[in-house]
């Protein structure tokens, strides 16, 4: 079956590093430095006239390419072409390219070798960086017909910039035909009719394909700095098809790695660190506890201790990581890189019409977010979580129970008390500062500053839940006294009846919460009260310090302005002796507050760890892999949206007015294994929506994205260039942060789904579906309430996008089996509203790869007036195995890098269909041995 060139190119990668690290040459190499540098050079090729062994046989012929370096003179195998077949006249609809940053000179001599395929399914062709010292053998199912060898320089120089060149054999004796060269000039688009060429015996129109390989390809000239940080190795085909009016239209289709794979997550996990080290932090500074609570946090802490080394040691394993920026599947199962996306890669495809406006069609393609190396024998985080929390409901007789509402409230809290304590602090500084300068306009600046940050530090302490933990914290200290005797099962049952409040922060208290006979409840509000009366003091103070200065400066100005002068200085000193007792008050109230709430924050995630050990720790880290894993997907898309939509007036104001549509296309079963990584990426593709960007102006040549926040609430800042960043509406500018709106529908496609619906259950599946079309609906909404009709991409009325979300409803309702038209539906509205479109299978490879050059396809059909007759044509050329180098299957190292050998998965029939009767039974065993032998001989 062939496969898109896009999965081959992820498999060649892992075997060539030929684009990545290119051999360098200097002066004494031998290359002088007079010598021109040919970069991008890209050029296609075409035989005539070729030889047979015998007379009578149809040729299938391909070119394989090698590349001998001026210093080095040793024979390097690079690429390789499509076998086209029945003719003795091939016209090769694949080129060669060189990336801009592989070193070719003039001197750069390049080696043509044209075989002949006996037998397509036993090639063995393969790109290959191994010095080419002889030829490959004859008995691997293709024949050596002819070579040839030319200089780049001759071609470039050349008046056509064409080579013909003779053909001969190994010897150098007998010609055995004519091999057309031709240098691809990036940017130039033919006109004319399309042409008739025979090639296979009939007259049919060809359709053109070169390659080429430009950083400009995948980010136009304006965009190259910031997009170069985060794109990396862009491998780029050119092809030419016809329209239905028989004109040409040019396909540039593009693919490029990202450093995100391994940025984000390393960003990421250095913000886990930090986290659970304050966690532990503030577990440890509960102070002293009953002999119970105080076994049960040293249990917790050891815990947390043992994970937080699991993650310093996770980064610096990331931290040693060479080599290509990007996840192979075969990697997907090893633990040092379980953060790490697998196969992250950007699609894209770029169409020019003759008739038409330019279009770009990106898909972020990725394997799905799931946490492989732990497994799925017990399901996926959808599954775990669910069952986690109704056991932690249950075994509340060694703590209290808080909801996970509750919990995230706690995060919340100990968040804000982190986040503003330091700044009120410093804005309580700018104050005495600007009194100390005697100075009105910075004191009233000041002032309006602390005044803003401490209603947000008062407000963070409006709930309950605060009040709540600190009367349970009072109850967990040693030698209490208490009104009724209660064990820790009574904590358990009021925690059980917290679950059930309609709103978690309505939290009213149980008769089941022990009472010290000496608590005052009414302590917590004195004190939290305590600093809104401090900083009304300072207000006071302020007005009226401002008040007398401006008195004073009047009576001191009419008299005398000397005096006057004399005066600043007297009271300046003044000001700053009468607001210093009032902000230390400030600071102290504030200091009480912050003390009583960490503690009592701290109480209530104690009890989340503690009512769950270790299994809340192990599902916390199996979280934080998926999401790891998403989120650098989602950077990825949005990098690059941002950079497509930048002169999008229409996209921008969508962007910060509604927020950004993030479109996930999921290809997993619901069988097996791969039910539990559709229940990760379920969660981790929700998980998303905790994440807001943000776009500021970058202060230096790293244009890496900064990631900010804590598991709760994350902030990723993307750097612009001062000239980009001009671009921007002025809310976005100001520092607006921007929402995303995840979506994930899964349709399963491979024989596992239809186990799944024949003899399993798809039900996981109908949900996510339902759930994410009820958010799609939502975002539709915002869409239209917040944007003019006018700013519509792709279609003048709403009716449009109405009609398709109705079809994709009835669709998802109609459960019908491997119904792909919810994919398609949902593409397409997602496209039309400007959204990032992923597509997911298990690896991101052969699933993925035919669902995107599918879409590729459709679109250039329905879109841009593809002739109907190419349709299978272009589907062919997006899909060939050969344009990288046709792999066995024991080569690819995508589906054979653990085993030399490894027998093909598709001889071994599902069981369950063979059980039904035991002569299938044995009919499949003696098949499945006969194809072993007959493979291994």
């Amino acid at each position: 079956m062939s496969q898109s060139w896009s999965s081959v190119l992820k498999l060649n990668y892992l075997q060539t590093d030929l684009p990545q690290n290119p051999p360098q040459h200097s002066k004494r190499d031998g290359i002088s430095e007079h010598t021109c540098r040919f970069s991008p050079c890209s050029f296609h090729h075409a035989c005539k006239d070729l030889v047979a062994a015998t007379r009578d046989r149809k040729l299938n012929t391909f070119i394989q390419v090698s590349v001998v370096h001026p210093a080095e003179h040793i024979l390097t195998r690079y690429s390789s072409t499509e076998i086209v077949e029945g003719t003795r006249d091939p016209l090769f609809l694949t080129g060669v390219t060189f990336p801009p940053e592989y070193p070719i000179y003039e001197e750069t001599k390049i080696k043509l070798t044209v075989y002949d395929v006996k037998d397509k399914s036993q090639d063995t062709v393969r790109t290959s960086v191994l010095p080419d010292h002889k030829e490959p053998r004859a008995d691997v199912g293709r024949s050596f017909l002819g070579c040839t060898t030319f200089r780049v320089g001759d071609l470039v120089k050349s008046k056509e910039q064409q080579l013909t060149l003779t053909l001969r054999t190994s010897d150098g004796g007998k010609t055995v035909g004519t091999i057309e060269v031709n240098l691809v000039k990036m940017g130039e688009l033919e006109d004319g009719e399309t042409d008739h060429i025979t090639t296979d015996g009939q007259d049919q129109k060809c359709a053109l394909v070169r390659e080429c390989t430009t950083a400009e390809g995948i980010s136009g000239k304006d965009n190259l700095p910031s997009l170069n940080a985060v794109l990396k190795n862009p491998i780029c085909k050119l092809y030419r098809f016809p329209t239905s009016d028989n004109k040409w239209m040019r396909i540039r289709e593009q693919m490029a790695e990202t450093t995100l794979s391994f940025h984000v997550p390393k960003e990421l996990i250095n913000l886990h660190i930090k986290e659970d080290m304050r966690r532990n932090q503030e577990l440890k500074d509960l102070g002293e506890l009953a002999p119970h609570w105080d076994n049960m946090r040293k249990s917790v802490i050891a815990h947390c201790d043992q994970m937080l080394s699991m993650y310093q040691d996770t980064l610096a394993e990331l931290g040693k990581h060479t080599g290509s920026s990007f996840k192979s599947s075969c990697s997907k199962g090893e633990k040092t890189l379980e953060f790490i996306p697998i196969n992250l890669h950007l699609q894209r495809m770029h169409v020019h019409s003759p008739r038409l406006k330019d279009a770009l069609y990106d898909v972020i393609t990725v394997g799905a977010p799931a946490a492989h190396f732990q497994g799925f024998k017990n399901g996926g985080l959808r599954k775990l979580l669910s069952k986690f929390e109704a056991e932690r409901r249950n075994t509340g007789y060694q703590c209290i129970y808080y909801s996970p509402e509750n919990t995230a409230k706690a995060k919340e809290v100990l968040s804000n008390i982190n986040h503003l304590q330091p700044l009120i602090s410093s804005h309580a500084d700018l104050l005495l500062n600007s009194a100390s300068q005697h100075s009105p306009d910075s004191l009233k600046n000041s002032l309006k500053m602390l005044s803003e940050k401490t209603e947000l530090f008062v407000h963070a302490f409006k709930d309950q839940l605060v009040r709540s933990a600190l009367l349970a914290l009072y109850t967990a200290r040693p030698g209490c006294v208490l009104k009724k005797p209660a064990g820790p099962r009574n904590s358990a049952e009021e925690g059980g009846d917290l679950q059930h409040q309609d709103h978690p922060s309505q939290i009213k208290r149980q008769d089941s919460i022990p009472h010290h006979s000496e608590y005052d409840e009414e302590e917590w509000d004195r004190v939290w009260a305590n600093v809104g009366k401090s900083l009304n003091c300072v207000i006071a103070m302020v007005d009226r310090l401002l008040e007398k200065d401006s008195v004073s400066n009047i009576k001191e100005g009419e008299n005398d302005p000397s005096a006057a002068d004399c005066n600043v200085l007297h009271t300046g000193g003044d000001w700053y002796e009468q607001l210093y007792p009032l902000v230390i008050t400030l600071k102290d109230c504030m200091g009480e507050v912050v003390t009583r709430a960490k503690q009592s924050m701290a109480f209530v995630l104690l009890q989340e760890l503690a009512c769950g050990l270790p299994q809340c720790l192990m599902l916390t880290l199996r979280r934080d892999i998926v999401f790891s894993q998403a989120l650098a997907g989602l950077v990825c898309g949005f990098v690059i949206k941002l950079h497509t939509g930048l002169r999008d007036q229409g996209f921008l104001q969508q962007l910060h007015s509604v927020g950004l549509l993030v479109q996930y296309e999921g290809l997993l079963s619901t069988y097996s294994e791969e039910a539990g990584m559709l229940e990760d990426m379920a969660v981790g593709i929700s998980d998303l929506q905790k994440v807001m960007f943000k776009v500021i102006e970058a202060k230096s040549e790293d244009f890496l994205p900064i990631i900010t926040g804590r598991r709760e609430h994350y902030i990723i800042e993307v750097q612009l260039p001062a000239k980009m960043f001009e671009l921007l509406p002025q809310e976005i500018k100001e520092g607006k942060l921007l929402r995303m709106y995840p979506v994930l529908f899964n349709v399963g496609i491979n024989e596992q789904q239809t186990l799944a619906e024949r003899f399993g259950d798809t039900t996981l599946q109908e949900n996510i579906n339902q759930e994410n079309l009820e958010l799609l609906k939502e975002y539709y909404k915002l869409f239209t309430e917040k944007m003019p009709p006018d700013c519509l991409p792709h279609f003048q009325e709403q009716n449009d996008l109405k009609g398709l979300l109705e079809n994709l409803h009835q669709n998802i309702q109609a459960k019908k089996r491997k119904n792909v038209e919810i994919m398609w539906l949902a593409a397409t509205i997602c496209r039309k509203l400007n959204g990032v479109r992923f597509t997911c299978c298990k690896s991101a490879k052969d699933r993925t790869s035919m669902s995107v050059t599918l879409e590729q396809c459709s679109i250039l059909r329905d879109e841009h007036q593809l002739h109907k007759d190419f349709f299978i044509r272009a589907l062919d050329c997006m899909r060939s195995r050969q344009t990288q180098g046709a792999l066995n299957e024991s080569d690819d190292p995508e589906t054979g890098c653990l085993t030399d050998n490894k027998p093909t998965s598709r001889h071994f029939y599902p069981v369950a269909l063979l059980l039904v009767s035991s002569h299938l039974l044995v009919v499949w065993l003696i098949l499945s041995l006969a194809l072993l032998l007959a493979k291994y001989q």
